[in-house]
Formats: C-alpha cells, sequence, structure tokens
C-alpha cells in the first residue's frame, strides 16, 4: 500500500465517521421527538444515543443484507437508525425507572419552580368631602 492509498483510505474512515456523528445527532433527535415525556440527557447523551441506535439499527440492517454496504444516509438506513435509537432511548428509561418503580420505593416527586408574587395594584382613595 503506498502513501496515496493510505490517505485516501484515511479521508474515507474520516468521511464515515463525520457522517456517523451528523446522522446519529439527527436520529437521536428524531427518537426523542418520537418518543412521549420527558426525556432524560441532554446534548451529548442525544447524540451519544443516536450513534449507537445508528449503529444498532445499520448493523442489524446488514446482517440481513449480506455483503451491502449499510449507511444511514439512505431513507431505509436513516429509518432503522431512529428505531434504534428508539429502542435505547425505551431501555434507558425503563431501566433509569422512569416508568416503573421497584419494591416500596415513592416516585421521585416533581418539583415546583416557585412563580413570582405580583402585587395587585392598589386602587388610590378618594376622599369626598361634603
Amino acid at each position: 500500500m503506498d502513501n496515496a492509498e493510505l490517505v485516501q483510505q484515511l479521508q474515507q474512515w474520516a468521511n464515515d465517521i463525520l457522517v456517523w456523528v451528523g446522522f446519529g445527532t439527527i436520529v437521536g433527535l428524531l427518537a426523542k421527538a418520537i418518543m412521549p415525556g420527558r426525556d432524560p440527557g441532554g446534548a451529548v447523551a442525544t447524540l451519544l444515543m443516536g450513534i449507537g441506535g445508528t449503529i444498532i439499527g445499520c448493523g442489524t440492517l446488514s446482517f440481513f443484507y449480506h455483503g451491502q454496504r449499510v449507511t444511514p444516509i439512505s431513507p431505509l438506513g436513516l429509518a432503522v437508525a431512529t428505531a434504534g435509537a428508539f429502542v435505547l432511548l425505551l431501555f434507558y428509561k425503563i431501566l433509569g425507572g422512569y416508568w416503573f418503580v421497584e419494591g416500596d420505593a415513592l416516585p421521585p416527586r416533581r418539583v415546583r419552580r416557585a412563580q413570582p408574587r405580583r402585587r395587585r395594584r392598589r386602587e388610590p382613595e378618594y376622599v369626598l368631602d361634603d
């Protein structure tokens, strides 16, 4: 393998990594949009969940399509990647105790933010002299 082939292969790997990160972000956002209720995690968790879902979904699809390269760029790849991220988010919610509580533990209480008190304006009092 000469130097030009090595550079070309490194460029292909860098391109593939950037595509998977980009589509992983989109897939993570799609999975969070589909899942009802509040979703745990921030931007990094969404990105990692999307990349993991892309690997799971596209990996499963490539298992059944022997010898074909599956990428999340195709509509089918995007659909199975979103399904994979949705499954990851579902398992995360189930195992994290968002829907089921084990034992006698009480579910976590929701914290309400204190609302600022609004002062009522007092109407000016008028005194009438007779």
